[in-house]
């Protein structure tokens, strides 16, 4: 299906533009390292699982269809369309099979609580090669680089309101960067949606599709009122500010736990469809990658122990991002395992009755959650079935929040499944504690967060 002499043409392709620096820059003078990657790694693998996720197929599972953009791509791990190419680089590379079918690859952060600290500024930045292909050739492709609001894992309906900040898009080859900032509500809204608030320019010097340029978006904290902004290569070509929207729409934006990063190259769509007509088309070439080079997250100032965690999920988090069940401090009667829920990794399994979980140092903040969702999954017997309960500081304290749960359809067949919980502000140890009145294990557990 797929086609490895066009893989292989492309990476000869891609091989003739500009060298990559295959490092992250050293940190700037006044600012601290929040996270990167430098895609640094044997040529032909996929990059880090430690920190990304590999979204695959035409739409989050319950989410809406073609990523809720139109796009026609199927969105695969394998690395034909996903890997390090050996020199420093991670290439992203669409292919047209001979049936006709286009295939692409699309990743994210694991990381969803990229923030500013108050009174800072957060830097996120990506040295990119958009792909080297332009013209009629060229009719489709969307690459982009950019971030989504956490609370939209697990969600996937919540869109726009949790907020993106597109650092990087370009459609159908065209020497163009787009900047563009979507909130509020769908159609219209504060941002104009589905446009967004947008701006865009030519690349610097050489043009977008024959160099890499660095693109950067700043959330800047330490002003008032607060401000977004755009760059290429250092230059400043959009920003908004705080004051051009109502307190609820910033605050939906901005007020939750943070955003996590994603790279791709879409096929067709909304965007490059409403500049071109329908594409791709039967003229558009296969197999031009996007490059990048790294992927790093810088915040002014130096770390304290109340910027935004540098640790892992569980480690010291925020309550509104995606925690991982793994990630636990301590647990009782439990045991972990590979999961085949969308974006892989581990999910905790055999959990009967009287076993917990322990989670320290999750943050709340000032703004009290007051809903609970965990990714959970039920191969139980018949009549088979508990609870899945929410407690502070002990695995005998007070159930602040829980929800029942029976048979999915099998130990691997995901759910997202809400609960109510008594407001919680601070910061706690949180106990996922399991109760029912069988000894049979009854829920498997991927991931669980928080919100309002």
């Amino acid at each position: 299906m797929r086609k490895w002499k066009l893989a292989l043409f492309a990476a000869a392709v891609a091989g003739l533009v500009a060298t990559a620096v295959a490092a992250v820059p050293p940190t700037p003078s006044g600012w601290s390292l929040v996270w990167s990657d430098d895609f640094n790694g044997s040529a032909g693998t996929l990059p880090s699982s430690a920190n990304w996720i590999i979204d695959t197929g035409h739409g989050y599972p319950g989410g809406p269809g073609n990523w809720g953009t139109g796009e026609v791509q199927n969105y695969t791990s394998n690395t034909s369309n996903l890997s390090l190419d050996g020199a420093g680089n991670l290439r992203i590379t669409p292919l047209k099979s001979g049936s006709g079918e286009w295939t692409s690859a699309r990743i994210e952060t694991r990381r969803a609580d990229f923030k500013p600290a108050a009174g800072r500024v957060l830097r996120i930045e990506g040295r990119i090669q958009m792909p080297n292909v332009t013209g009629s050739a060229a009719l489709g492709y969307w690459p982009a680089f950019w971030a989504l609001g956490a609370p939209y894992r697990g969600n996937y309906w919540n869109w726009p309101g949790i907020g993106e900040f597109d650092i990087m898009e370009n459609v159908n080859g065209l020497n163009s960067v787009w900047a563009v900032l979507h909130c509020g509500v769908n159609p219209g809204g504060p941002c104009n949606e589905t446009t967004g608030l947008g701006a865009s320019r030519a690349c610097p010097g050489s043009s977008c599709q024959s160099a890499m340029h660095t693109y950067r978006f700043e959330w800047d904290r330490s002003t008032s009122p607060n401000q977004l902004r755009w760059y290429v290569d250092g230059q400043l070509f959009h920003s908004v500010n705080q004051n051009q929207f109502d307190a609820t729409t910033w605050n939906n934006m901005t007020g939750h736990g943070g955003y996590f990063l994603l790279l791709n190259v879409a096929m067709g769509g909304a965007f490059p469809d409403a500049l071109a007509g329908p594409t791709p088309t039967a003229a558009t070439v296969s197999g031009r990658p996007m490059v990048v080079d790294y992927v790093a997250v810088w915040q002014s100032g130096t770390t304290t122990p109340t910027d935004p965690p540098t640790d892992p999920p569980g480690g010291g988090v925020d309550a509104r991002s995606t925690i991982q069940a793994e990630a636990f401090q301590a647990q009782s009667g439990t045991i972990t395992e590979a999961t085949t829920d969308t974006g892989g990794g581990s999910n905790i399994g055999s959990i009967s009755n009287g076993a917990w979980l322990r989670y320290d140092n999750v943050r709340f903040g000032s703004s009290a959650a007051t809903q609970f969702k965990a990714r959970v999954a039920s191969g139980a017997g018949g009549g088979v079935s508990g609870l899945v309960q929410v407690r502070l500081g002990s695995p005998t304290g007070t159930v602040i929040g829980d929800f029942a749960l029976g048979n999915t359809g099998g130990w691997q067949s995901w759910r997202t499944v809400p609960a109510n919980i008594s407001g919680v502000t601070g910061t706690h140890t949180v106990y996922l504690t399991f109760a029912s009145g069988q000894p049979a294990d009854f829920v498997n557990v991927n991931w669980f967060t928080f919100g309002n």
